[in-house]
């Protein structure tokens, strides 16, 4: 047989040390995706135990998605394990609209869950999560947020780190506690619709900058500063959101420039740069008047709702945490300890790699399908900018895509202005696995050869 478990040093139950040692060989690939494990009766004869024992075992790691059976074929390592979504519309088979993660089985998700777990309550004790913390984390949690990103922004001190309960709303309360109603704000011209959503909340005017494939121009920057004299701009250089575009070294440095000169303040939304940590930010550039906010949603998970906020100093972070007290309170206790204790295990790492490595794959999955069509993406990312043919009309498109049970989200969804251009955001990370992405994908393709079709027609 190709594999056999190590189970001579495990404790517990015999199917439980079976199924723990299939997380395991997974999470160290011993074990691949795709691969058959051995029969039931097989493997029972190799381990000398009875049947049921290992029809237990293989049981149990199907239900923490580590397996997968298939009728008449065998057991098999899951690609994913992904469930499906509790609360996604009947109507919607395969979600590509929501911007997600995905979970393949080597980021082993439920093990590390449990695993960190059991750590922190065997130093501390879970229960002591469970009443009020310092708004924006303690001075220990601080230096060990400020250590790990240390790598990426070099000059970082723990005392201009906030711990958030996501970047949403961080950039709320950075808003809130520095513009008032009538203040502007720029952004590119397709943005982050939170952000829209959070300046007509406060009754600011959001004004688009026009953009390239590399996001902002800085020329019309400067133009827009000069004209409307914000009192903030806010920018995705990586991975922008919708369109993929990605800043080059070169235009990081104009558009600092551009904003050094300006002396307004930044908010670099990184997003997704966890998912390319190469790139510089721009905070390293500017880091006097930038707040840099850090999520862990695209990288590790979205529900964890932790987030990471950079200040210029320690009196915006310190009014930053009061703004925080008065709307939040905190980060999720829990959830927080959870996520700084993988960030000192290197568990987060190890999570982050697992999770680019499968966006890479459905990357290339979704780039050989697309072949011939118009799209922007990024090599490493979690979505892609698809351009419509003429013949389509954005919310025909998304319509008739909803009808076939694929969700996707329109340009109207990200624009500033209101003349957004004929294109759509592909998610490629909600869908359980590549065989299901690869089944929505198809009903996309067919649905625009259908509209190749009726040009030809016309």
């Amino acid at each position: 047989m190709d594999w056999v478990p190590t189970i001579a040093d495990a404790s517990g139950p015999l199917y439980r040390q079976i199924s723990d040692a299939i997380e395991s060989d997974i999470a160290s690939g011993r074990l691949r995706r795709g691969q058959q494990l051995p029969t039931h009766r097989a493997l029972a004869n190799a381990l000398g135990i009875d049947l049921t024992t290992v029809t237990r075992a293989y049981s149990d790691a199907r239900r923490r998605g580590l397996l997968d059976a298939r009728v008449g074929q065998g057991t098999f390592v899951s690609e994913s394990t992904a469930r499906a979504f509790r609360d996604l519309a009947e109507t919607i088979s395969v979600d590509l609209s929501m911007n997600v993660p995905p979970q393949p089985v080597e980021a082993g998700l439920d093990g590390r869950i449990m695993r960190g777990l059991a750590a922190i309550n065997e130093r501390i004790g879970l229960s002591s999560f469970l009443n009020y913390q310092a708004p924006g984390g303690s001075e220990a949690e601080a230096q060990t947020v400020a250590q790990w990103l240390r790598t990426r922004l070099p000059a970082i001190s723990a005392e201009r780190v906030v711990i958030y309960p996501g970047s949403q709303t961080a950039i709320f309360n950075i808003l809130l506690s520095g513009l008032k109603a009538g203040d502007t704000v720029l952004t590119e011209a397709l943005t982050y619709p939170g952000v829209k959503a959070i300046t007509e909340r406060l009754g600011l005017k959001l004004v688009g900058v026009a953009m390239d494939e590399q996001g902002a121009v800085p020329d019309a920057l400067a133009k827009a500063v000069r004209q409307h004299r914000p009192k903030a701009v806010y920018l995705t250089p990586t991975m922008h959101n919708p369109t993929t575009a990605t800043m080059g070294k070169g235009r990081r440095k104009e558009i600092a420039g551009v904003l050094r000169r300006a002396k307004v303040m930044l908010i670099e939304d990184d997003a997704y740069g966890l998912l390319d940590p190469a790139q510089q930010l721009l905070a390293d550039l500017i880091p006097e008047q930038t707040y840099l906010t850090v999520s862990l949603s695209k990288a590790l998970a979205p529900a964890l709702r932790v987030s990471f906020l950079v200040t210029p100093d320690e009196a915006s972070a310190l009014a930053l945490r009061r703004s925080l007290q008065a709307t939040s309170q905190m980060a999720p206790p829990l959830m927080t300890a959870l996520t700084l204790e993988w960030l000192r295990s290197g568990e987060a790492d190890r999570i982050m790699a697992a999770i680019r490595d499968e966006a890479a794959g459905r990357q290339q999955l979704a780039a050989r399908m697309l072949k011939g069509f118009s799209f922007a993406a990024h090599p490493k990312g979690h979505h892609l900018w698809l351009m419509l043919p003429s013949v389509w009309h954005r919310t025909a498109f998304v319509s008739d895509l909803f009808q076939q049970g694929i969700a996707v989200v329109g340009s109207e969804a990200f624009a500033v202005d209101r003349d957004p251009p004929p294109a759509v955001r592909l998610c490629l990370g909600a869908a359980r696995n590549r065989a299901d992405l690869a089944s929505a994908l198809h009903v996309l393709i067919r649905t625009l050869g259908r509209s190749h079709a009726l040009q030809q027609v016309v």
